[in-house]
């Protein structure tokens, strides 16, 4: 590998493979840093029917797969690593990664955020088959099924919203006996016939049969007492933690934890962009991810563009900004 690279990539979910092809295909011979979780997000995810261009379900594995082989395609290459640090202090950016210390002129952040699970065993075993953290990505196979959303903020009311259009029920299990969520949400909620609550319970374990979720068993928070449910699906709606901690101090994150950007994938930091899930907390979808990885590809190109027309970062930034204005 080159001493140092004109373009590093954290990430291998579907901002850092779009980022990859898009940065590869311009001749930046980028270096994908693939992380803990290859694939990202989407291989934990089994069919995948609202990506465009597939016009039957494509298995979330295989759908990054074949972004990886694109990237492949184009000369990107890939180190199964971690990054564990970095400095981006540093000229150019230092990487730490697999026991080595990478450096890049421009570095694109895609490392994902991840879905704030319960932590039981069998949330894990049942993942992608009966449970999810993600409605507006698996609420359409549940059609006239009976389900539980654990929660009790807005993103567990979102949740709950959303799939009731396609089940035939749909139950809140929160730990407390009020909810947390916004009076909105809450007013929405509590007005819709399909919802129903199960106040002060956790979950604490998922029942599965021939692999797909059969059933929960919660128990009460200020009894103790177990109880067991019969339903088909349970979605956590606790939240998602950006994948950003190796950033703290060095990058502006707002109060969720999430890479602030600006002009689309800019970070304050010139030559370091941000895509996907690690600075979306609204969208948080697959195309959109790809979307910004591309974007952060172009601006990164621009930025490189720059640097070779200027002695310093601040007229590559310049460079980049001129780039962006529109014709006419």
């Amino acid at each position: 590998m080159p001493e140092t690279r004109d373009l590093i990539i954290l990430g291998s979910g579907a901002a850092g493979l779009t980022a990859a092809i898009y940065a590869a295909r311009a001749e930046l011979q980028p270096l994908v840093i693939e992380g803990v979780q290859v694939g990202g997000q989407l291989t934990t995810t089994t069919e995948v029917e609202n990506y465009p261009g597939f016009r039957d379900a494509i298995m979330g594995p295989a759908l990054m797969a074949e972004m990886k082989a694109q990237a492949e395609r184009f000369g990107t290459e890939f180190l199964q690593a971690d990054a564990e640090k970095v400095n981006l202090r540093a000229r150019p950016f230092e990487i730490h990664a697999g026991g080595r210390v990478l450096t890049a002129r421009a570095l694109i952040i895609a490392t994902g955020a991840s879905a704030k699970l319960l932590g039981i065993p069998s949330e894990g075993k049942l993942l992608g088959h009966g449970v999810s953290a993600c409605a507006t990505c698996d609420g359409f196979f549940f059609k006239q099924k009976r389900l539980f959303v654990v929660g009790g903020g807005d993103t567990a009311m979102e949740e709950a919203t959303f799939l009731t259009k396609f089940a035939s029920s749909v139950t809140i299990v929160h730990r407390r006996d009020t909810l947390r969520a916004s009076k909105i949400m809450q007013e929405r909620a509590r007005a819709n016939p399909k919802f129903d609550f199960i106040w002060n319970s956790d979950v604490v374990e998922i029942h599965d049969l021939d692999g797909k979720v059969s059933g929960v068993t919660l128990r009460n928070v200020k009894t103790n007492a177990l109880t067991k449910h019969e339903i088909d699906g349970v979605f956590i709606g606790i939240g998602h933690q950006p994948n950003t901690k190796i950033f703290e101090g060095q990058l502006s994150l707002d109060l969720a934890g999430y890479i602030v950007t600006q002009h689309g994938t800019m970070t304050e930091i010139p030559g370091v962009f941000a895509a996907g899930d690690v600075q979306d907390r609204i969208y948080r979808q697959a195309v959109t991810a790809a979307g910004s990885g591309c974007m952060a590809a172009l601006d990164a190109e621009r930025y490189l563009e720059g640097l070779k027309h200027a002695p310093g970062p601040n007229t590559a930034v310049m460079r980049l900004e001129e780039l962006r204005t529109p014709l006419g």
